[in-house]
């Protein structure tokens, strides 16, 4: 993973967030709405809290926040802390009723803060979701109500190393049989055809999704035969030894290396890679869609990011300005402006249509996004407790156990939350 990503919005890798007890959020998050601040503000200052802990986009942040603060005659201050702390920092401020007036949460945390009522309605401060897809706006809605304002989204493709498919003769597959052949043929020495992330953690359930979801699966009956059928098809290519056997322990960060290396000849993964991928000048890489089950499919994956929320303080005069504020960083200008900095697709789609005229590298990236779906639109703070099942059936089915048994496991544990 690129160095400038890996302090940053990490909407796809949650192995190292910490899982916080829904009902203790409620608890803490309760109590602040309740009683509203309990510091002193300055009137003129607002606090956004973020994980840009990273050079870069600390500086992009920063820039947008004093452009933002100009225009609308306020001084706005950055506090990032890494991304796996966002959660609990924020209810540890809950708790001593200090919360900052805006925080970027990971997208499929937002909803359990939203759950314990400790977010308000953006559209209630006159924040907009036109120009924005459908899929985008229900990605920072929770139960229908618009809590987070994305300024970009990003999701997964297929990369592939052009010399080498053209070397060997290989079109760039686009149905699950043509990337089985593919990655057969591409399978030489120490280089294998593909390379994924099926860790027991977040970044292989992020990656599992495109092909769960374009199989017809469900994240709410995780032991249908359409779930099976796609993590079959991950076993196929591991028995086909098209995938590494380490392919059970690695991030997405280990498969960019591996693809650098020239270990692997294709790869799923996403934008947050580009930049470091273009610093081989020698690696002349291409994107594509995730192929899909059958020719004609949709290819759907999964939304990833972070969404600007407005934290329920109590004071109603503040929240209306941070309300303002976010309108300001996701608005149309802004959001164009960091997607071309950070490789990532804008969330509005004007700015989105400008974005492909820009990197048109990217466009089959901005093809994925449009048929691209939130984690949490269908469970919400449920989320959590399906992706550690699946991380368990993952590592279950991968080393020996049946699919349909290592789902049905995992639909036990999803329900039961053992």
């Amino acid at each position: 993973m690129s160095k400038r990503f890996n302090a940053a919005h990490r909407g796809r890798e949650r192995s190292r967030r910490a899982v916080v007890p829904l009902a203790a959020v409620s608890v803490l998050v309760a109590g602040t709405a309740l009683t509203g601040c309990g510091q002193q503000r300055d009137a003129d200052v607002y606090t956004v809290m973020n994980s840009s802990t990273d050079e870069s986009y600390h500086r992009w942040d920063a820039e947008a926040m004093a452009r933002c603060g100009e225009q609308l005659g306020v001084t706005i201050e950055q506090q990032s802390v890494p991304a796996a702390q966002v959660m609990t920092k924020a209810l540890r401020m809950a708790s001593s009723k200090s919360l900052p007036d805006i925080v970027q949460f990971d997208a499929s945390e937002m909803p359990t803060f939203a759950d314990a009522g400790g977010l308000v309605d953006l559209r209630t401060l006159g924040l907009s979701t036109k120009d924005i897809p459908d899929g985008i706006v229900d990605f920072g809605s929770y139960e229908g109500t618009y809590y987070g304002a994305a300024r970009s989204v990003n999701t997964l493709a297929l990369f592939y190393n052009k010399d080498v498919l053209d070397k060997a003769g290989v079109r760039v597959p686009a149905t699950w049989a043509e990337l089985r052949e593919a990655a057969r043929t591409l399978t030489r020495g120490k280089q294998y055809g593909l390379a994924l992330s099926a860790g027991g953690a977040e970044d292989g359930v992020f990656q599992f999704t495109p092909f769960m979801w374009s199989n017809g699966g469900d994240e709410t009956k995780l032991d249908s035969p359409q779930v099976a059928g796609a993590l079959d098809y991950w076993k196929s290519l591991l028995k086909d030894g098209s995938l590494s056997k380490s392919t059970v322990n690695w991030t997405q960060a280990d498969v960019n290396d591996q693809f650098m290396a020239g270990n692997a000849a294709m790869m799923i993964n996403g934008p947050w890679q580009v930049e470091t991928l273009n610093t081989d000048k020698s690696l002349h890489w291409g994107i594509a869609r995730i192929p899909v089950p059958e020719a004609g499919d949709d290819s759907v994956g999964p939304l990833g990011g972070a969404v600007l929320t407005v934290p329920r303080t109590g004071d109603a005069a503040r929240e209306r300005t941070a309300g303002r504020i976010v309108a300001c960083l996701a608005g149309q200008k802004e959001q164009l402006t960091y997607a071309l900095n950070s490789w990532m697709v804008p969330a509005n789609a004007k700015a989105a249509a400008v974005w492909r005229e820009r990197v048109p590298e990217l466009d089959a990236l901005a093809d994925q996004v449009a048929t691209a779906r939130s984690r949490t639109a269908k469970l919400g703070a449920g989320w959590s407790g399906v992706s550690l099942a699946l991380q368990s059936a993952f590592q279950s089915a991968l080393t020996g156990q049946s699919s349909e048994a290592a789902l049905k496991r995992a639909q036990q544990r999803a329900t039961s939350g053992n």
